[in-house]
């Protein structure tokens, strides 16, 4: 596995390997990222993953400076799963002091989450542009817990015309039905027994919706069940699967989206409707 730092590491490799999936990370690795990997491979080409902690998409009460890093532990990981490339820039290769650049994204990127942290897709768009434009892969590997993110990268490589496919693979879960994310390191013993209630609530919600209850009851009970267990909703919405424009009946296609605070953590969960 070739392990790159610097831009013409990057290129030499780039060169040596020829076409690539790329799985883009911020490190702290779980068996999510590992099956995101495993999707790329099996597209039957050599498959790089970046790690870069990208503090542009972090608001001032973001975990930044706290967000879990473990580079040993990665790279060990993604040589086991089979990459053949991690590009590892540092701030100052992805931030140059001189850049003037920066990608304002609108469209999938308004609600939810870019109502919630204002700036944080600005700084997605950007770092993932720029990871296409260094790694230039065929395809980029998203997991579909961020679904709002794999829409505005979406819309972002249409809009832009890059030659890069967006491939988005399905949540991993724990055995209780917790989205697998890196930040589930944060949560408390007791925090991780109650955090699974958001995915069963988005379940049931799902379920009577399709059913043909009302939608604003259906969404109003989901959140009810999920400060019911201690977890504090941010928003549980019924959107449009692409533009993620809320819906107040049920049309195709359709996700459910979630995101709510349990201790420290930020919890974030979605599922396809009907």
């Amino acid at each position: 596995m070739i392990i790159a730092r610097t831009l013409n590491e990057l290129h030499a490799a780039r060169e040596a390997l020829g076409p690539l999936g790329l799985v883009p990370t911020m490190g702290a690795l779980h068996e999510g990222h590992l099956a995101l990997v495993a999707a790329a491979l099996a597209a039957g080409r050599p498959v790089a993953a970046s790690i870069f902690v990208n503090p542009t998409q972090f608001g001032p009460k973001d975990d930044f400076k706290q967000y879990p890093r473990d580079e040993a532990g990665d790279l060990a990981k993604l040589e086991g799963a089979g990459c053949a490339l991690v590009w590892l820039p540092s701030v100052e290769v992805m931030y140059p002091p001189h850049g003037a650049t920066q990608i304002q994204v609108n469209g999938p990127a308004v609600h939810w989450e870019g109502a919630s942290r204002p700036g944080h897709f600005a700084g997605v768009a950007t770092v993932v542009a720029k990871l296409f434009g260094q790694v230039r892969p065929i395809a980029a590997y998203f997991g579909e817990k961020d679904w709002q993110q794999i829409q505005v990268v979406s819309r972002m490589v249409a809009d832009l015309h890059l030659p890069v496919r967006i491939v988005p693979v399905p949540t991993v879960r724990e055995h209780n039905g917790l989205a697998m994310s890196s930040r589930n390191a944060y949560l408390t013993a007791n925090e991780h027994n109650a955090a699974p209630m958001l995915h069963a609530a988005l379940t049931r919600a799902a379920s009577n919706i399709v059913a043909g209850l009302e939608v604003a009851k259906t969404l109003h009970q989901a959140r009810h069940e999920v400060a019911q267990a201690g977890i504090v909703p941010d928003y549980i919405a019924l959107v449009h699967a692409e533009t993620l424009e809320p819906i107040a009946t049920l049309t195709h296609p359709a996700r459910l989206i979630a995101a709510a605070k349990l201790g420290h953590v930020r919890l974030l969960d979605n599922i396809p409707i009907g």
